[in-house]
């Protein structure tokens, strides 16, 4: 894996398209955006509570940044594969006795990112942190749109402070409840998950601007 830490000049927006997931127009729109990836949120109803699956291929011009909140983690990766993601994310707490062989699965399809949830203490992923190209830091348990964030800028910096003095290479995303009042407490990360912020408005583009513009301050 390449030796490089990763600037936060330039931090990057990943929008979720849960809360759209059934309108095929409207995820077209966000396609259109100034977005840097579309956030594709995976949920079996077992892992988590709800379910959200994408049943025919989206062809997106925005690279796609995939979120496994499932238990069949293999299962879900052979699926969604056809999209040619960047990252494939799985969480920590779905398959803690599986991570090396998944790690090792799906780096044959995209780079590989382990999530965790606000509960889940960044410790737990230092032996994979050399192994895997992105860290998703939840701000609220995972499963559901729209919950209230969680400050979790403490877990960034152990994550920043880790990287560095380790020369890791892996890459911080934040997940949950970021919009304009929160986004402040996650300038240190590298890529931001927004969602319904962006995709509860009118004006798709206006509300990245937003946010990328509070970034740049």
């Amino acid at each position: 894996m390449l030796k490089s830490i990763k600037s936060n000049d330039n931090i990057l927006i990943s929008t979720s398209i849960l809360n759209i997931s059934n309108d095929i127009e409207k995820i077209n729109e966000i396609d259109k955006t100034s977005t840097d990836y579309i956030h594709l949120d995976i949920m079996d109803g077992k892992f988590v509570a709800n379910k959200c699956e994408y049943i025919n291929k989206i062809d997106f011009n925005k690279k796609v940044d995939i979120h496994l909140m499932v238990e069949d983690v293999v299962g879900y990766v052979h699926k969604y594969k056809d999209y040619k993601p960047e990252f494939i994310t799985f969480h920590y707490e779905s398959n803690e006795t599986k991570i090396w062989d998944l790690i090792k699965y799906i780096s044959n399809y995209s780079k590989v990112g382990i999530a965790i949830n606000p509960s889940t203490d960044v410790d737990t992923l230092i032996p994979y942190l050399d192994d895997i190209d992105l860290v998703l830091v939840m701000s609220v348990k995972a499963g559901m749109g729209g919950q209230k964030f969680i400050d979790i800028s403490d877990k960034i910096n152990k994550l920043i402070t880790l990287r560095k003095e380790n020369n890791y290479a892996f890459q911080i995303e934040v997940d949950g409840g970021i919009n304009i009042d929160t986004v402040n407490k996650c300038k240190n990360a590298d890529i931001l998950v927004v969602g319904s912020y962006i995709t509860n408005s009118d004006n798709y583009e206006r509300q990245i601007l937003n946010i990328k513009n509070i970034l740049k301050k």
